[in-house]
């Protein structure tokens, strides 16, 4: 999501300067199934330019008519879309998607102080997990407040409410969430009043570290960088970890295994892969990878009996590797995809992190039972607020 919304932040620069008008659609709400989920967003311009998405192409037709629509009025616009009727007269398409979406239309205004879009590049901005709040009211013709605030990790805040009471309860909504890495919706009833809103925790891309500067690393890193993953290159070899050999937003290092850690900031979402091809450069930085119980992924290239051996020399030389330590290596290591070729074990090495990241087996979406996305959180969490929504 991190390269989407880059791409939408980029797209907004570029209709500001041309002074075309632009419409913020966010897809707040899922009841069911639906091929994106609550936080996708789409950018439309005024002459019709898309940049995003919130679905998979079937509801972007009729959404550019209702974000001209929105547009035109000059006010926000909350739109349903049934897509469990596959006949369904109102969209003209066979969706067949077995959910409900709800999706918000905001013009935006380039001189108003921390609109949506502003808000947005608040929260990618931050190295740290943030919630961004979108606010608005299922009955459409009540007031849709949309995108609001954005609450960083020390729950700094960005944006206003100028009702205190639903803004205390925001807050605290948003520390929940924050708290539990999980977004949430919650209805809020204000002396008879109801306001609906979307609690979304935006996490950071996840740091990918490749240790090895080689022809592979440079595939691996090009598959990670089209994720939007944030890449960084190591090498001991100045000839190998060029910044020529790789993308603009790789960092590249020239570093020995005992200073490279030192130059790298590491937390849980952050995947190490040791590819030097050479066994004494990846043993050395292993054995400090392995003091930093944080780390959820390191991966080694190469066969078992490599692994093994790292072992056994680390243990001759009276360094224990625990249970758990095991537990945060990978080798070999990749999903079993039958790959052959450098993208081919890229694409199972990348598959393996995500799952590991998402804390997920990585097998057949055909054998999971119950939907593919986790729905415990869908529903409205009601709180009672004592003071009316205030515009």
């Amino acid at each position: 999501m991190n390269k989407e919304l880059e791409a939408i932040l980029a797209a907004y620069e570029e209709m500001k300067t041309q002074g075309l008008s632009c419409v913020l659609a966010t897809l707040v709400h899922v009841e069911g199934s639906s091929y994106r989920q609550a936080g996708a967003r789409m950018l439309v311009s005024e002459n019709g330019m898309m940049t995003g998405s919130i679905s998979g192409g079937c509801l972007e037709g009729d959404a550019l008519k209702k974000a001209m629509l929105a547009l035109f009025q000059g006010q926000n616009k909350l739109v349903t879309y049934d897509t469990n009727d596959e006949d369904d007269a109102v969209l003209g398409a066979q969706l067949g998607c077995n959910g409900v979406v709800q999706v918000l239309f905001e013009p935006l205004r380039y001189k108003q102080p921390d609109n949506p879009v502003d808000l947005l590049r608040n929260a990618i901005s931050k190295d740290q997990p943030c919630v961004i709040v979108t606010a608005f009211n299922l009955e459409k013709n009540k007031y849709q407040p949309g995108t609001i605030l954005c609450i960083d990790s020390e729950l700094n805040r960005t944006g206003n409410v100028e009702n205190t009471d639903l803004l205390s309860a925001l807050q605290t909504d948003a520390a929940q969430a924050l708290s539990t890495a999980s977004s949430s919706f919650s209805e809020y009833h204000l002396s008879g009043e109801t306001q609906h809103a979307f609690i979304q925790v935006y996490t950071p891309p996840p740091a990918l570290i490749l240790i090895g500067a080689g022809n592979d690393a440079q595939v691996l890193a090009k598959m990670a960088d089209m994720l939007g993953w944030k890449v960084t290159v190591a090498d001991g070899r100045p000839s190998y970890a060029s910044p020529l050999r790789f993308a603009e937003t790789c960092s590249v290092l020239v570093a020995r295994p005992e200073t490279l850690l030192s130059q790298l900031h590491i937390d849980h979402r952050t995947a190490v892969v040791l590819m030097t091809h050479n066994y004494q450069y990846d043993l050395s930085v292993l054995k400090l990878l392995l003091f930093h119980p944080e780390i959820p992924y390191i991966g080694i290239l190469g066969p078992q009996k490599r692994y093994r051996r790292m072992l056994e020399e680390m243990a001759a030389a009276g360094l224990a590797v625990s249970a758990a330590q095991k537990a945060q290596v990978y080798a070999p290591m990749g999903l079993d995809l039958g790959g052959e070729n450098a993208a081919e074990i890229g694409l199972s090495v990348l598959a393996e992190i995500q799952a590991v990241l998402n804390g997920t087996a990585g097998g057949h979406l055909k054998a999971r039972n119950g939907p593919i996305h986790d729905r415990s959180n869908a529903g409205f969490k009601v709180r009672q607020v004592d003071k009316a929504w205030e515009t």
